[in-house]
Protein backbone atom coordinates (compact mmCIF):
# COMPACT_ATOMS: atom_id res chain seq x y z
CA UNK A 1 0.00 0.00 0.00
CA UNK A 2 2.87 2.66 1.15
CA UNK A 3 4.71 1.46 -2.55
CA UNK A 4 1.07 2.23 -4.43
CA UNK A 5 0.48 5.69 -2.14
CA UNK A 6 4.11 6.47 -3.57
CA UNK A 7 3.60 5.90 -6.85
CA UNK A 8 0.10 7.67 -7.18
CA UNK A 9 2.18 10.84 -5.30
CA UNK A 10 4.43 10.83 -7.95
CA UNK A 11 2.06 10.89 -10.87
CA UNK A 12 0.05 13.44 -9.33
CA UNK A 13 3.51 14.87 -8.50
CA UNK A 14 4.52 14.60 -12.24
CA UNK A 15 1.22 15.77 -13.65
CA UNK A 16 1.61 19.19 -11.69
CA UNK A 17 5.30 19.63 -12.51
CA UNK A 18 4.74 19.00 -16.46
CA UNK A 19 1.48 21.33 -16.75
CA UNK A 20 3.02 23.97 -14.73
CA UNK A 21 6.55 23.68 -17.31
CA UNK A 22 3.85 23.72 -20.18
CA UNK A 23 2.41 26.98 -19.35
CA UNK A 24 5.98 28.75 -18.52
CA UNK A 25 7.14 27.29 -21.99
CA UNK A 26 4.57 29.15 -23.68
CA UNK A 27 4.57 31.97 -21.59
CA UNK A 28 8.58 32.29 -22.49
CA UNK A 29 7.59 32.56 -26.09
CA UNK A 30 5.44 34.55 -26.15
CA UNK A 31 7.14 37.18 -24.20
CA UNK A 32 10.37 36.56 -26.32
CA UNK A 33 8.63 37.07 -30.01
CA UNK A 34 7.21 39.93 -28.00
CA UNK A 35 10.50 41.44 -27.12
CA UNK A 36 11.95 40.43 -30.64
CA UNK A 37 9.48 41.90 -32.43
CA UNK A 38 8.69 44.86 -30.38
CA UNK A 39 5.17 43.83 -30.40
CA UNK A 40 2.06 45.70 -28.60
CA UNK A 41 0.14 43.16 -26.03
CA UNK A 42 -3.00 43.52 -27.57
CA UNK A 43 -2.27 41.63 -30.56
CA UNK A 44 -2.35 37.52 -30.83
CA UNK A 45 0.74 36.76 -28.61
CA UNK A 46 -0.11 39.18 -25.94
CA UNK A 47 -3.37 36.89 -26.14
CA UNK A 48 -0.89 33.74 -25.98
CA UNK A 49 0.73 35.12 -22.82
CA UNK A 50 -1.89 36.32 -21.17
CA UNK A 51 -3.37 32.68 -21.36
CA UNK A 52 -0.49 31.47 -20.22
CA UNK A 53 -0.29 33.36 -17.34
CA UNK A 54 -3.75 33.00 -16.14
CA UNK A 55 -3.29 29.14 -17.01
CA UNK A 56 -0.25 29.48 -13.98
CA UNK A 57 -2.12 31.48 -11.89
CA UNK A 58 -4.76 29.09 -11.56
CA UNK A 59 -2.74 25.21 -11.52
CA UNK A 60 -0.84 27.48 -8.25
CA UNK A 61 -4.27 28.06 -6.78
CA UNK A 62 -5.35 24.40 -7.28
CA UNK A 63 -1.90 23.24 -5.95
CA UNK A 64 -2.59 25.27 -2.69
CA UNK A 65 -6.13 24.00 -2.62
CA UNK A 66 -4.31 20.53 -2.74
CA UNK A 67 -6.61 19.64 -5.46
CA UNK A 68 -5.09 19.34 -8.73
CA UNK A 69 -7.06 16.30 -9.58
CA UNK A 70 -8.37 17.36 -13.56
CA UNK A 71 -11.78 15.75 -12.45
CA UNK A 72 -12.35 18.61 -10.55
CA UNK A 73 -12.27 20.79 -13.23
CA UNK A 74 -14.26 18.47 -15.73
CA UNK A 75 -17.58 20.05 -14.44
CA UNK A 76 -17.08 23.37 -15.87
CA UNK A 77 -18.63 23.01 -19.35
CA UNK A 78 -19.37 25.13 -22.23
CA UNK A 79 -20.37 25.01 -25.79
CA UNK A 80 -18.02 26.79 -27.75
CA UNK A 81 -16.82 27.10 -31.34
CA UNK A 82 -14.45 24.28 -32.82
CA UNK A 83 -12.75 27.09 -35.10
CA UNK A 84 -12.04 29.44 -32.15
CA UNK A 85 -10.39 27.01 -30.15
CA UNK A 86 -8.13 25.63 -33.34
CA UNK A 87 -7.49 29.26 -33.89
CA UNK A 88 -6.86 29.95 -30.42
CA UNK A 89 -4.00 26.94 -30.64
CA UNK A 90 -2.81 28.11 -33.69
CA UNK A 91 -1.49 31.18 -32.25
CA UNK A 92 0.39 29.12 -29.51
CA UNK A 93 1.82 26.39 -32.21
CA UNK A 94 3.37 29.19 -34.21
CA UNK A 95 5.51 30.53 -31.73
CA UNK A 96 6.98 27.04 -31.21
CA UNK A 97 7.26 26.09 -34.35
CA UNK A 98 9.03 29.53 -35.39
CA UNK A 99 11.32 28.43 -32.21
CA UNK A 100 11.69 24.57 -33.97
CA UNK A 101 12.36 25.53 -37.55
CA UNK A 102 9.72 24.23 -38.81
CA UNK A 103 6.25 24.87 -40.36
CA UNK A 104 2.68 24.62 -39.14
CA UNK A 105 -0.66 24.10 -41.53
CA UNK A 106 -3.87 24.75 -40.34
CA UNK A 107 -6.58 23.21 -42.51
CA UNK A 108 -9.88 25.51 -42.53
CA UNK A 109 -12.82 24.43 -39.80
CA UNK A 110 -16.04 24.88 -40.74
CA UNK A 111 -17.28 27.74 -39.09
CA UNK A 112 -20.92 25.86 -37.06
CA UNK A 113 -19.03 23.16 -35.51
CA UNK A 114 -19.16 23.17 -31.75
CA UNK A 115 -17.52 21.09 -28.87
CA UNK A 116 -19.08 20.56 -25.49
CA UNK A 117 -16.64 20.33 -22.53
CA UNK A 118 -13.82 21.83 -20.38
CA UNK A 119 -12.10 24.47 -23.08
CA UNK A 120 -9.27 24.37 -20.56
CA UNK A 121 -8.88 20.52 -20.35
CA UNK A 122 -8.71 20.19 -24.12
CA UNK A 123 -6.96 23.56 -24.93
CA UNK A 124 -4.44 21.61 -22.24
CA UNK A 125 -4.21 18.31 -24.21
CA UNK A 126 -3.78 19.70 -28.12
CA UNK A 127 -1.22 21.56 -26.27
CA UNK A 128 0.18 18.80 -25.40
CA UNK A 129 0.18 16.99 -28.18
CA UNK A 130 1.45 20.19 -30.48
CA UNK A 131 4.30 20.31 -28.32
CA UNK A 132 5.54 16.69 -28.51
CA UNK A 133 5.16 17.47 -32.09
CA UNK A 134 7.66 20.20 -32.62
CA UNK A 135 9.56 18.35 -30.18
CA UNK A 136 10.25 15.61 -32.15
CA UNK A 137 9.48 16.15 -35.64
CA UNK A 138 12.40 16.67 -38.19
CA UNK A 139 13.69 20.35 -38.87
CA UNK A 140 12.24 21.86 -42.01
CA UNK A 141 8.97 19.90 -41.73
CA UNK A 142 5.70 20.38 -41.25
CA UNK A 143 3.09 19.87 -38.69
CA UNK A 144 -0.24 19.35 -39.88
CA UNK A 145 -3.20 20.75 -37.66
CA UNK A 146 -6.95 19.09 -38.97
CA UNK A 147 -10.29 19.46 -37.43
CA UNK A 148 -13.53 18.49 -38.81
CA UNK A 149 -16.47 16.47 -38.59
CA UNK A 150 -17.33 12.80 -39.18
CA UNK A 151 -21.03 11.63 -38.66
CA UNK A 152 -21.96 12.32 -34.78
CA UNK A 153 -18.20 12.76 -33.83
CA UNK A 154 -15.33 16.02 -34.33
CA UNK A 155 -11.61 14.53 -34.87
CA UNK A 156 -9.01 17.03 -34.53
CA UNK A 157 -5.93 15.44 -35.86
CA UNK A 158 -2.33 16.58 -35.24
CA UNK A 159 0.47 14.89 -37.57
CA UNK A 160 3.96 14.89 -37.16
CA UNK A 161 7.02 13.49 -39.27
CA UNK A 162 8.93 12.35 -36.67
CA UNK A 163 10.19 9.08 -38.03
CA UNK A 164 7.10 7.08 -37.01
CA UNK A 165 7.10 4.56 -33.38
CA UNK A 166 9.11 1.44 -32.61
CA UNK A 167 7.13 -1.19 -33.27
CA UNK A 168 4.58 -2.26 -31.01
CA UNK A 169 4.64 1.02 -28.75
CA UNK A 170 2.21 2.58 -29.62
CA UNK A 171 -0.45 2.03 -26.76
CA UNK A 172 2.59 2.29 -24.16
CA UNK A 173 3.42 5.72 -25.19
CA UNK A 174 0.04 6.89 -23.08
CA UNK A 175 1.35 5.09 -20.10
CA UNK A 176 3.12 7.60 -17.28
CA UNK A 177 6.93 8.40 -17.57
CA UNK A 178 7.33 6.40 -20.80
CA UNK A 179 9.85 8.10 -23.28
CA UNK A 180 10.91 6.50 -26.61
CA UNK A 181 12.75 9.53 -28.24
CA UNK A 182 16.12 11.13 -27.98
CA UNK A 183 14.99 13.47 -25.93
CA UNK A 184 14.57 13.16 -22.73
CA UNK A 185 14.13 16.54 -21.06
CA UNK A 186 10.46 16.12 -20.18
CA UNK A 187 9.15 13.62 -17.65
CA UNK A 188 7.11 11.27 -19.87
CA UNK A 189 3.92 12.80 -18.75
CA UNK A 190 2.34 14.66 -21.46
CA UNK A 191 0.94 11.89 -23.19
CA UNK A 192 -0.97 10.61 -20.05
CA UNK A 193 -2.14 13.72 -19.02
CA UNK A 194 -3.68 14.75 -22.49
CA UNK A 195 -5.16 11.28 -22.83
CA UNK A 196 -7.03 11.68 -19.45
CA UNK A 197 -8.31 15.07 -20.13
CA UNK A 198 -10.00 14.11 -23.26
CA UNK A 199 -11.36 11.31 -21.68
CA UNK A 200 -13.01 13.56 -19.33
CA UNK A 201 -14.82 15.05 -21.67
CA UNK A 202 -16.32 11.94 -22.94
CA UNK A 203 -13.39 11.80 -25.90
CA UNK A 204 -11.19 9.50 -27.11
CA UNK A 205 -7.08 9.89 -27.78
CA UNK A 206 -5.62 7.88 -29.95
CA UNK A 207 -2.05 7.10 -32.21
CA UNK A 208 -1.54 5.74 -35.59
CA UNK A 209 2.26 4.94 -36.59
CA UNK A 210 2.84 5.92 -40.26
CA UNK A 211 6.32 3.81 -40.36
CA UNK A 212 9.42 5.88 -40.97
CA UNK A 213 6.96 8.60 -41.21
CA UNK A 214 5.33 10.23 -38.32
CA UNK A 215 2.12 9.78 -35.98
CA UNK A 216 -1.14 10.79 -36.49
CA UNK A 217 -2.68 12.06 -33.01
CA UNK A 218 -6.73 11.73 -33.27
CA UNK A 219 -9.08 13.57 -30.30
CA UNK A 220 -12.76 12.55 -31.05
CA UNK A 221 -15.26 14.25 -29.30
CA UNK A 222 -19.60 14.24 -29.78
CA UNK A 223 -19.67 16.65 -32.20
CA UNK A 224 -22.24 19.96 -31.67
CA UNK A 225 -23.25 22.73 -33.71
CA UNK A 226 -23.50 26.41 -32.37
CA UNK A 227 -26.68 27.84 -32.20
CA UNK A 228 -27.09 30.45 -35.27
CA UNK A 229 -28.12 34.09 -34.65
Amino acid sequence: MATQHAVEEGERMGSFAHELRSFLHTAILAFAAAKAGNLPLFGATGAVLERSLAGLGKLIEHSIEDTRIPSGDSAIWTLFSLADFINETKHAANLAAHLRGCGLVVTPVDPQLAVSGNRGLLYSALGNLIQNAFKFTQPNSDVTLNAYAVADKILIEKKDHGGGLPPGKAEQMFLPFQQFGADKSGLGLGLSIARRSVELNDGVLSVRDIPGVGCIFTISLPRHTLMKK
